[in-house]
């Protein structure tokens, strides 16, 4: 029976090779050189397979990197963000209801000037959810929006000072200003979604909703807020305006209060008393969190979901791997009953299947670890980001690939080191 011929020599022995006898010392080795020779035949042999094999560690490297980079990345723009806005940020709510002694709210009337008369703060105002009448209604005069809403829509209270405060951005038109805050003007901005379901797409033909019965000029469409979305994207009226129509703010009523950068804790402990000097237990201040903490939950929460499925990645690149070298394995079973007839032992057939296993794997970690940084650097300069990638990521990242080419192929090796010779060369 013709048997395939191997292609290169696979032993060097020092003497004629039998099976080594009790007590008797074993000659017969083979070589790093002969190794290395041997596993890179054994993977060109057929080129294709061994680049599909080696893609599943290519995918799991690969988003290995990605991921530590995307974390770390985002991470620094967690904490950049934090540092410009929640650390800037305080909030005070009015919690005299519990004590039962203060009517319409214990805020005086004019708590953004006496806020923003403390040193390190931008802008503050005050802001409350108005209780609207039963039968209050939004409409428009435009026709796609002349239907009465089903529901009563969310009205905000606020003062010039709290759309400062939480950064207004207007699409259209403009703020009201402390003019219409004195005259308690019947002017409103409505968030530029409920813009669009009432089909209001300019101010040019100075367009009225109407809340219940009466009309409000719309001034201007919020585009967004950095602070305080929930209460500032719908309808938005002047203090002065909801005080006069709907009465004082029964519960709900605060403060939105800017500052400069690291002067929140000071201002958080100087609030309550520049507020109420003779009651300052009548609120509730609400200082920024400390920004480790946040930023360090944030990456571990990040960090553990997407390490999941690095991993799950991972392991279809294992599997893959230990697939395509136990199929050849069969496949060469001729080949390795030839090589053990010509005195290769058990070890140096586990040694070679283990080294192709091993060189795939770390190929498709050096690939993998290249596109996973190409990936950090595409997307942080897409979002206009400095991308973060660890050096040890990237030094460890093609070791890993190593370490799991070298694990997948450790039950096709010991499979192959089991094949008996005699039985390999009668098939």
């Amino acid at each position: 029976m013709k048997v395939p011929r191997p292609r290169l020599a696979l032993l060097r022995p020092r003497r004629r090779t039998r099976e080594a006898s009790p007590g008797q010392q074993d000659t017969t080795r083979l070589s790093a050189r002969d190794l290395v020779a041997e596993a890179t035949a054994g993977m060109l042999q057929r080129p294709a397979r061994s680049l599909l094999t080696a893609l599943g560690t290519v995918l799991g490297v690969g988003a290995f990197v990605a991921v530590l980079g995307l974390t770390a990345t985002a991470a620094a723009q967690i904490d950049t963000r934090f540092n410009v806005l929640s650390a800037t940020e305080v909030s005070i709510e009015d919690v005299s209801a519990a004590s039962g002694d203060v009517v319409g709210g214990a805020f005086p009337p004019d708590a953004d000037a006496r806020l923003t008369a403390l040193n390190g703060v931008r802008a503050a105002g005050t802001h409350w959810p108005v209780r609207l009448f039963e039968d209050d209604r939004l409409t428009t005069s435009l026709a796609a929006g002349a239907r009465t809403g089903a529901e009563q829509p969310s009205v905000t209270a606020a003062t010039p000072g709290a759309l400062t405060a939480v950064g207004a951005r207007l699409r259209e038109g403009s703020l009201f200003g402390d003019h219409h805050e004195r005259n308690a003007s019947e002017v409103v901005l409505i968030g530029q979604g409920l813009a669009a379901r009432l089909g209001i797409t300019t101010l040019e033909s100075r367009p009225t909703v109407f809340i219940g019965t009466r009309p409000f000029v719309v001034m201007g469409v919020i585009g967004g807020v950095d602070r305080k979305a929930e209460s500032f994207l719908s309808v938005v009226v002047p203090r002065s305006t909801a005080l006069q129509l709907w009465g004082p703010p029964e519960e709900g009523a605060g403060m939105i209060v800017s500052t400069e950068l690291g002067a929140a804790p000071q201002i958080a402990h100087e609030a309550a008393h520049a507020l109420r000097p003779d009651h300052p237990e009548y609120f509730s201040v609400v200082p920024p969190p400390d920004p480790k903490a946040l930023r360090g939950g944030v990456s571990t929460d990040l960090g553990q979901l997407f390490l999941v499925l690095a991993a799950i990645c991972l392991l279809i690149g294992a599997v893959g791997i230990a697939n395509t070298t136990l199929v050849a394995v069969l496949e060469r079973t001729g080949e390795i009953g030839l090589r053990r007839s010509l005195g290769a032992r058990a070890r140096h057939i586990t040694a070679q299947f283990l080294a192709e296993s091993g060189v795939l794997g770390a190929l498709g970690g050096l690939v993998g670890t290249s596109l996973g940084a190409l990936t950090v650097v595409g997307v942080a300069l897409n979002r206009e980001w400095t991308p973060v990638l660890h050096p040890g990521v990237v030094a460890a990242a093609p070791l890993i690939g190593l370490a799991t080419g070298l694990l997948a192929g450790v039950y096709p090796a010991w499979r192959a080191s089991r094949i008996e010779p005699a039985e390999a060369l009668r098939r």
